[in-house]
């Protein structure tokens, strides 16, 4: 089963490749760079460079016109079919790969879905909104999903509490996607570091599968930056 992996190691590509590695599958990456721009941009640099070239056999033409024409990443490519949005992403793999483990039984389905959703919906609103300095005044609040910033994350603390794992007492695929949303916004002081939010990720990142796709991506960072000094 042929996996292609579109990429920036300085993005929310990380998530993806943490299920990969948890997967265990083969798979074949492809790094997009940012804009030139975009390496002194306090945002973060999220547009990525598009190719001089307009021929459509190439790996990145195809990238922009069939695979994500809104030009971001991650995206993933199985056996021809284009998956993109990173929490899509992760349910697509725990599903297609069972023997992972990594899907939710049927006692664990209903937390499962409920905080993969919420995070790929108010959680990413909140913080992206926090973060933008974007405070919706109380009587807007309704207009979004999320509400408020503050309620947003004092949900998301009741829910890393409720149980050992998001869904129950194991891991799974959705503590990738929850564990990764709150070490980001950890580390970039975009979640303040309440205990139960440094305890829930301090025992993800001990995983062997999020070692090995950090090393896989700050080598790709290391390389680049070689490539530059060059």
């Amino acid at each position: 089963m042929a996996l292609t992996f579109y990429t920036n190691p300085n993005s929310r590509g990380r998530i993806v490749r943490w299920i990969l590695e948890e997967v265990g599958q083969p798979y074949d990456t492809v790094v997009l760079d940012y804009e030139k721009t975009s390496a002194i941009d306090e945002w973060g640099g999220a547009a990525l460079e598009r190719p001089a070239s307009s021929n459509p056999s190439e790996e990145l033409v195809r990238f922009f016109t069939a695979i994500n024409p809104m030009g971001k990443v991650p995206a993933l490519v199985h056996n021809g079919r284009a998956v993109t949005e990173s929490g899509a992403i992760i349910t697509y793999l725990a599903e297609t790969f069972p023997e992972a483990g990594l899907s939710p039984t049927a006692n664990e389905r209903a937390e499962y879905y409920r905080w993969m959703f919420f995070a790929a919906g108010p959680v990413e609103q909140a913080v992206t909104n926090h973060r933008a300095g974007f405070v919706p005044a109380p009587e807007q609040e309704f207009f979004f999903g999320y509400g408020s910033y503050t309620r947003t994350l004092d949900q998301l603390e009741k829910a890393v509490q409720a149980h050992p794992f998001i869904a129950g007492d194991r891991f799974t695929a959705a503590d990738i996607y929850i564990g990764s949303h709150i070490g980001w916004g950890l580390g970039l002081q975009t979640l303040p570091p309440r205990k139960a939010f440094l305890d829930y990720i301090g025992k993800l990142v001990e995983r062997d599968a999020f070692k090995r796709g950090v090393a896989k991506d700050e080598e790709l960072i290391a390389q680049a930056a070689a490539a530059r000094a060059a």
